[in-house]
């Protein structure tokens, strides 16, 4: 297979839609030799952040000369985002050769009677050979969802990181709080410790399975915290403390902008510190230098062009919208805003619009690049009642032409609702830049 061919086979895997189990990727990645045994692993979920934590741990490693893979996702623009080695997502070629032998070995799984593996199955068993193929010391990876029966929950890692734990994903995880906790506190294995930030209920969860494990458990606000010094608008100063390490208030500079990132990535230095247990090349001298490069695109993203200042942020959750608010009052307190949002029609629309918006924001609405998307009309319907002024356009360049002209380099200008909105007007925007 070309690499058209190999999207074109991913995408005709769609069909399967979303069938949590383990059973195909067990048998898919045996056939492949069993490739996740090949490297040392993180493994991170949790309703928010997971992303971002998973990126400044896998910075932090490569800023420590240490060869990785990063396994992440929804991707913004291209699947091979998803895949990276060293900083580098995996190139075309390579993305078609891989799928190439994976699908042999699917054939070979239709062939026993086995059922056909999903999408995400395969872009996670394409992860996991390339990682192997690439010969990576350690690979940071995400769940895609949930954490029990997701298909990354086929390794035993050195860490496991539940970021924190809210009500996404609900009619997929059972239905309640302590049912999606449940299945976050799955990818726990025995022996290995967790780091969490999750609180209440679902922190009641994760320490009992823990305990069941025999898994020793680091929990944020309690074995170690991180607190916010201060932010130009481009880097926040930030100190870390934790009595249990004999650390107290040791500053540093973070890249990411946003108030979640505070916690986000007080989580990242505690995994940090218990990987330094077993790699001494992972330093806090080299820790350091990473948080203050490390990037994840569309989350609480500042681009600036010319007077004209954008955040991107792929705030897609009540909890999602709830740290955009928050970061943008705390960062932007006195700014105006001019909003360009996309939601999806399963999401929980009005919570979320309830938290973001202000009486004198004005805001485009328009259209994310899926299947759920909620339509620009209704949409619109449901912000109305909120803002001094709202424009509704089908098309995104419309809607993202539009957004600029509103906020006219005065106002700052948000992007925001989904990542199926915020990927492409992004490039968008980078293509306009460039």
């Amino acid at each position: 297979m070309n690499y058209q061919e190999a999207i074109s086979y991913l995408e005709g895997l769609k069909i399967f839609g979303i069938r949590l189990g383990l059973t195909r990727i067990e048998r898919l990645l045996e056939l492949l030799g069993r490739p996740q045994d090949r490297y040392r692993t993180v493994h991170v979920t949790g309703t928010n952040g997971k992303g971002s934590v998973s990126a400044m741990v896998e910075g932090a490693l490569r800023r420590s000369g240490i060869h990785t893979g990063f396994y992440s996702s929804p991707h913004l623009v291209s699947y091979t985002e998803r895949i990276r080695v060293d900083g580098q997502a995996i190139s075309e070629q390579d993305f078609a050769e891989g799928m190439t032998v994976i699908r042999a070995k699917i054939d070979l799984m239709l062939a026993e009677g086995a059922e056909c593996p999903t999408q995400f199955e395969v872009l996670t068993a394409l992860g996991f050979y390339y990682f192997a193929k690439c010969q990576v010391e350690y690979a940071v990876i995400e769940v895609g969802l949930g954490g029990t029966l997701d298909s990354t929950n086929v390794i035993t890692p050195e860490v496991s990181v539940i970021t924190n734990v809210t009500m996404e994903h609900a009619d997929k995880l059972g239905g309640t709080l302590q049912s999606i906790a449940e299945n976050k506190a799955g990818i726990i294995k025995d022996g290995v410790p967790v780091v969490t930030a999750a609180k209440g209920e679902p922190l009641s969860v994760i320490r009992a399975v823990a305990e069941e494990k025999s898994a020793d458990i680091f929990v944020a606000g309690e074995d170690f915290s991180s607190k916010f010094i201060s932010c130009d608008g481009r880097v926040q100063q930030l100190e870390f403390s934790s009595e249990l390490l004999g650390i107290d208030h040791q500053p540093y500079e973070l890249h990411l902008l946003g108030v979640h990132q505070v916690e986000n990535s007080a989580v990242a230095l505690m995994t940090l510190r218990l990987l330094h247990n077993i790699d001494a090349r992972l330093t806090m001298e080299t820790v350091t230098e990473a948080l203050r490069l490390v990037s994840w695109p569309a989350r609480f993203e500042r681009l600036d062009f010319g007077a004209q200042t954008v955040i991107v942020d792929g705030a897609h959750n009540p909890a999602g919208m709830r740290a955009l608010r928050s970061s943008l009052d705390a960062i932007f307190p006195a700014e105006e805003r001019v909003l360009l949002l996309g939601i999806l029609k399963d999401k929980d629309i009005d919570a979320m619009l309830a938290i973001l918006l202000r009486p004198n924001d004005t805001v485009v609405v328009t259209v994310p690049q899926s299947e759920r998307a909620d339509s620009a009309a209704d949409l619109l319907r449901r912000v109305a009642p909120t803002v001094q002024h709202v424009e509704a356009f089908e098309a995104n360049k419309e809607a993202l032409d539009r957004a600029l002209e509103l906020a006219n380099g005065e106002k700052l200008l948000v992007i925001a609702g989904s990542l199926y909105l915020v990927g492409g007007v992004r490039e968008m925007l980078l293509q306009r830049k460039g």
